[in-house]
């Protein structure tokens, strides 16, 4: 269940709601994303959501669901069925069987989801079978179904990132307007307050004037001023600080709260309550002391009193909203990197008709990406981005894929390459056929996976969520111990008579200066915004890297201090694409001939999908016989059993230690050539054959496979081990190859593992994360990161502390990794770690500077400096310090948009 909600402020407010929706039972897996204004969650059972909601708006804030789906998707009554939502605007009440009937004729589904005052949104399912029956024509006979013509388009809900920017825009505005309000009460406020009261000389005729008692007993006129300019500016422009601080005082009082009283008391409020708790504090204060005035005769001199704290409360809610503005303006970029991602779709499409290469008039139409179907073909233009992912059937250029790879290099492109929505072509015009639609694009599973990550919270976090959760309570006595103590003094006779600056109220009041700067310089958002903010502007950086963070901020955490990373060989440190058989010796005989062999190899290495496996059969299918096997079987990290029929045998083919296995003897005339080859740190892979009777496997041919170095392999491994790093290998292959890759690309002969087993690959991960790290850390044990692409890597990534995925290995792999590298460059290992321990400085930082300016500011609000000089902190530039606290760490945090990474 995904959900949208407005009304949150700070970290406190995205605990409370946390805290809240955990106690609910059949709940799972929660997270509160305070910066992106959604939550995510599992429910058992449907019926829960509205549960949800309820538990939620009844805290004082807005929810909306945005998706409910299945955990387990459901399986689609046919692959070539599409379900589509259509927008049908103004649609008149009478045509709804009219529309039925249309949608009839094409044999598809519908279904009313839901109407919005006169238009209605319609989910349908139906068959494509382009270019003859296909969306368009779905459209085409609803919008000619009715005269004068109705208007259909395709209905997407707003995502998660639109849905958050309405909000955010709406909580600027409404900020905005109640900031020009204060601001305009200010003007006056600070001509009569502070021009006046306190800059102009005694005996100037306009201060004498507001000086003068007016109405009853000592009030002037200057008190009753300020009071008429405050009230409106407390009730309406500090209104939302006063609802959304006690409302939730409110709930956690109601009858029915599960929160034990103990908690109460010590983990309640947020940054709204110390707002309106302030704010509050100073105005009525200020009316007791107005009317404490009312209450005394008229001074003999003609000047009635002014002693308020009136002024505070405008010149202290302009400042907060100022601050909350600027707060909310710079948390509304934090997302950028998935806004700018989505501004790569384009809106419209050229579309050509179906017929074009066998008709030379074919037509070209302006489509909308939307009415796109699998299998249209469309013309991408020069200098244009794709529609959608596709297949080039015609036409030869160059693509910069930059956008989603992070490599500024150009890529050819010619018929049957893949292209993907989000690059750009660079050249000459080609012709692509459709491949995906409907949000099964790379750049839609870009953004998923970067959106998800951005809801996993990194273990930092929880020590905000910590602090923050203590901090009102905390906050709140101290502002009242701070009064207490101040009074005591005073009272008893402690403090210098010429302390007490106040003509009216004494040392309550007096005291009560101290009370409120308390209240409003403590910041807590500083310290709940130091992690998410820098996460999630560092999230969005490494998409545009090409590094797609499935773990989000737990695996950055994890990556920022790596103490060991172990490198597959095949696919990982080499190019495990396109290997190739070098060498191949046959050992044939009367009844198998050299074809007959290689004709056996290629036939069991067809049922294997290996690139290993790839290349044998390559090269055997030219060289050898067709024949036809029976029974394969295929044993992960080992090899293939295969039965043939005619001839009639069985075959193994595989590792040396496969050989082993079954008994196979490696004979001296085979040991001195594979060694060689191993030597060259090429694979060596062993076919043998056993003719029935009797049951005894030969060697009958062994191949050399060389597999290409990745060409920045050994610089990624010498600049890991430069940083700190211990590097490793672990291979399946034989000790010989793999100690041989190694030597190539830097990795010392004592850190290569080989002849690995998927689940020993997985025990020696173990085995490495038990060993002592060299980093002084409360965790003593090592943080080990894997770097794989294989199904057979699948279990070493699922162990490792930090699992790093090759852009193009197995789905099984990338499913696994918390780090997904799509360009399949390792230089992205290097980059993914420099970002990582950048991120994580910079959230130190914003910790520590959160932290400091809490502890800073609080003893000299509380008056530790007064006895020094006189020199206190007046609520009203407390109030500022405390903005200006808030939006420095969210700068901070958007300064890591000027990160570059290391050099290559």
């Amino acid at each position: 269940v995904s959900l949208s909600i407005e009304g949150m402020t700070c970290a406190a407010c995205s605990s409370a709601i946390t805290e809240l929706v955990s106690e609910l039972p059949d709940v799972s897996d929660l997270t509160v994303n305070l910066l992106s204004n959604s939550a995510s969650m599992i429910v058992q059972r449907k019926e829960l959501v509205d549960t949800v909601l309820v538990v939620i708006e009844d805290a004082g804030f807005r929810a909306a669901v945005i998706t409910v789906a299945p955990t387990r998707k459901k399986v689609e009554p046919s692959n070539q069925s599409r379900t589509i939502s259509l927008r049908v605007e103004r649609i008149p009440k009478s045509c709804s069987e009219k529309i039925m009937a249309v949608l009839e004729q094409y044999q598809a589904t519908i279904e009313i989801a839901s109407t919005d005052g006169q238009d209605a949104i319609l989910r349908i399912t139906y068959s494509p079978s382009p270019p003859s029956f296909t969306i368009r024509t779905i459209i085409d006979a609803l919008s000619r179904s009715q005269s004068p013509p109705l208007k259909v388009s395709v209905y997407k809900p707003p995502s998660i990132e639109e849905r958050s920017r309405a909000i955010q825009k709406r909580e600027r505005r409404h900020l905005l307007y109640r900031f020009i309000f204060s601001l305009v009460i200010a003007i006056p406020t600070f001509v009569i307050g502070i021009v006046f009261m306190s800059l102009a000389p005694n005996g100037n005729l306009t201060k004498d004037f507001f000086m003068e008692p007016m109405w009853t007993g000592n009030t002037s006129r200057a008190q009753w001023s300020l009071f008429l300019l405050a009230t409106p500016v407390m009730f309406y422009s500090a209104g939302d600080f006063h609802r959304r601080g006690w409302t939730k005082i409110v709930s956690l009082w109601k009858r029915g709260s599960k929160t034990p009283v103990w908690k109460r008391f010590t983990r309640f409020g947020s940054m709204n309550l110390l707002v309106s708790s302030g704010v509050s504090v100073a105005y009525f204060s200020s009316i007791d002391l107005l009317a404490l005035a009312a209450s005394q005769p008229a001074s003999p001199n003609g000047k009635g009193d002014t002693s308020t704290y009136f002024d505070s409360v405008v010149f202290l809610t302009m400042f907060l909203l100022v601050g909350k503005y600027l707060e909310a303006y710079s948390k509304s970029h934090t997302a950028d990197a998935i806004t700018s991602l989505g501004k790569l779709r384009p809106a419209e499409a050229y579309l050509l008709n179906g017929l074009y290469i066998e008709s030379p008039g074919f037509r070209i139409q302006k489509t909308s990406v939307d009415h796109l179907e699998i299998g249209d073909v469309v013309r991408v233009q020069k200098g244009s981005s794709p529609p959608t992912d596709g297949t080039v059937v015609s036409g030869e250029s160059s693509f910069d894929e930059s956008s989603l790879t992070g490599e500024a290099r150009l890529i050819k492109k010619k018929v049957g390459d893949k292209v993907f929505l989000g690059t750009i072509n660079d050249s000459r015009a080609l012709d692509v056929r459709v491949d995906a639609i409907g949000g099964e694009t790379m750049l839609d599973h870009i953004v998923r996976l970067v959106r998800d990550g951005q809801n996993k919270r990194a273990p930092i976090e929880r020590l905000a969520d910590i602090l923050t959760g203590h901090f009102v309570p905390v906050i709140t006595l101290l502002a009242i111990l701070t009064w207490l103590i101040w009074l005591s003094l005073g009272l008893s006779g402690a403090l210098p008579r010429n302390y007490l600056d106040k003509d009216v109220g004494g040392w309550p009041i007096w005291s009560l200066q101290f009370a409120i700067a308390v209240f409003v310089v403590a910041c807590p958002c500083g310290i709940g915004l130091a992690a998410p903010t820098a996460l999630l502007v560092g999230s969005g950086l490494a998409a545009k890297l090409g590094i797609l963070p499935r773990g989000g901020g737990e695996a950055f955490q994890e990556a920022a201090q790596l103490d060991v990373v172990v490198f597959d060989k095949t696919g990982t440190l080499t190019e495990g694409g396109k290997p190739c058989v070098t060498d191949v010796e046959v050992y044939q005989d009367a009844f198998l001939t050299r074809e007959v062999i290689l004709g056996i190899a290629a036939e069991v290495e067809s049922a294997s999908t290996h690139p290993l496996a790839a290349a044998i059969r390559s090269y055997c299918a030219e060289k050898g016989a067709l024949i036809s096997g029976t029974a394969f079987e295929e044993i992960s990290g080992r090899g293939m059993k295969a039965r043939f029929e005619t001839p009639q045998c069985e075959v193994i083919l595989g590792s040396e230690q496969w050989m082993l296995d079954n008994g196979v003897a490696i004979g001296p005339d085979t040991t001195p050539c594979s060694e060689s080859w191993k030597m060259q740190g090429k694979t060596v892979v062993f076919l043998a054959i056993c003719d029935e009777p009797p049951p005894e496997f030969q060697v009958a041919a062994v191949f050399a496979i060389a597999d290409v170095i990745r060409h920045n392999a050994k610089s990624v491994i010498s600049r890991l081990q430069a940083r700190g790093i211990v590097t490793w290998m672990i291979s399946g292959d034989h000790l010989t190859t793999a100690k041989a890759v190694a030597r190539l690309v830097g990795i010392p002969q004592d850190k290569v593992i080989a002849g690995a087993l998927p689940h020993e690959k997985a025990q020696h991960i173990r085995r490495l994360q038990a060993t002592p790290a060299f980093r002084k850390r409360l965790n003593e044990r090592s943080i080990v990161a894997m770097v794989g692409d294989g199904i057979n890597d699948a279990p070493a990534l699922a162990s490792a502390d930090v699992s790093i995925a090759i852009g193009s290995g197995s789905d099984v792999a990338i499913s696994t990794a918390s780090f997904i590298l799509v360009s399949s460059d390792l230089y992205g290992v290097l980059t993914l770690i420099d970002l990582s321990r950048t991120i994580f400085r910079r959230v130190k930082f914003n910790f520590f500077w959160a932290i400091m300016y809490n502890l800073a500011a609080l003893p000299i609000a509380a008056g530790v400096l007064y006895p020094a000089g006189h020199v206190r902190l007046d609520p009203v530039w407390g109030s500022l310090a405390m903005a200006l606290s808030s939006i420095s760490v969210i700068c901070s945090s958007l300064a890591l948009k000027f990160y570059r990474p290391p050099n290559a």
